[in-house]
This record gives C-alpha cells, sequence and structure tokens, in this order.
C-alpha cells in the first residue's frame, strides 16, 4: 500500500512538472467573436508549418536569414487577435484566464503596462527552463477597449534575437528598443 501512495505521489509531482515545462498555453476558443469582430487573426503554426514557412525566407536577405535563424529552435506559434467597433465587446474573463496562466513555475514577467486613462494592459513573459539560461517560451498579451491579441511562441527563444520576428508570422510589431553594441 506505501509503494502504491508513493507511486502515485511520484506521478502527480511528475505530471506537475510536465506541465510546468510547457511553455503552451491553454489559448480558449473564443466562440462567437468572430461574428462581433470587425477583424480577427488566428495563427497555428506547430513545428512542421514553422519548418515550411521558414523554407520561404531567403537565406542571402539579412533580414529574412536573421528571422529564420530565431525560427529555427521554435515548435509552436499561437496568436489570437481580435478587433472590435465598440468597446470591450470581448468576454475580458477569458483574457484574465490566459494571463493567470502566467503565474505558474517557470514563467517570468518581463514586460508590463497599464494605462488606466486609455485601458490597456499588457504583458510580456518568458518562460526559462532550469536557471534561466534558456528561454523556451514566450508570452504576450495585450488588451485594450476594441482590440486584444494573445502571442505564444514555444520552443528556444533568444530573447535578444526576438525582435527578428516582430510583423512576421503573425507577432505583432512591438517597438520595444534592443540595444545594440
Amino acid at each position: 500500500m506505501k509503494f502504491l501512495l508513493s507511486l502515485t505521489l511520484l506521478a502527480v509531482l511528475l505530471a506537475q512538472q510536465a506541465t510546468a515545462a510547457d511553455a503552451r498555453l491553454s489559448l480558449p476558443t473564443f466562440a462567437g467573436l468572430e461574428d462581433k469582430a470587425s477583424e480577427t487573426v488566428s495563427i497555428t503554426l506547430d513545428a512542421p508549418l514553422i519548418k515550411l514557412a521558414s523554407g520561404f525566407l531567403d537565406p542571402h536577405n539579412p533580414d529574412e536569414a536573421a528571422a529564420k535563424d530565431v525560427i529555427s529552435g521554435l515548435t509552436g506559434i499561437y496568436v489570437k487577435s481580435f478587433s472590435f467597433e465598440s468597446d470591450f465587446a470581448y468576454p475580458m474573463q477569458d483574457v484574465e484566464r490566459v494571463r493567470k496562466q502566467l503565474t505558474g513555475p517557470g514563467w517570468h514577467q518581463l514586460v508590463q503596462v497599464k494605462s488606466r486613462k486609455e485601458q490597456t494592459h499588457v504583458d510580456v513573459f518568458v518562460s526559462m527552463e532550469g536557471t534561466g539560461t534558456l528561454a523556451k517560451g514566450l508570452a504576450i498579451i495585450a488588451s485594450e477597449p476594441r482590440q486584444f491579441t494573445i502571442v505564444n511562441i514555444v520552443g528556444a527563444v533568444d530573447v535578444e534575437k526576438l525582435h527578428q520576428l516582430e510583423g512576421r508570422f503573425g507577432v505583432p510589431k512591438l517597438e520595444l528598443e534592443t540595444k545594440k553594441p
């Protein structure tokens, strides 16, 4: 009986570690929002599709070669974005449920921007592996009265090079400054 109890406890602990190790977020379906939205973007790129898409990037073009380098270690890019004609036409509780996933083990907040006046809220999180030397995922959640966007990038992420993906593969342009040597 003790052996069975120990085995069960070990299985639960391993399951928790496996969940913590996964940088892919569980995104709601946001059912019915497409009918309300003036614009929708839904991108689901798993590893084979990322490899296929990277094949269209020109290795002789420096920008495209850099983007290809960044996505080489990725296993998924997931984007949900909706724009509306009226304020808060989307279920804010669904967006908050995604934000709550980022409070789990391994996730670290890089950026938080809130404006009470404009009613905007932007969070950028990174999921780190082990001692924090390797980023294994990134999440961006941006909400404002008439739009929200959730971006989840899964796989080996070089945060320094990540700006190369802005404006590509559904990743929005964040216009974050990067340090130049």
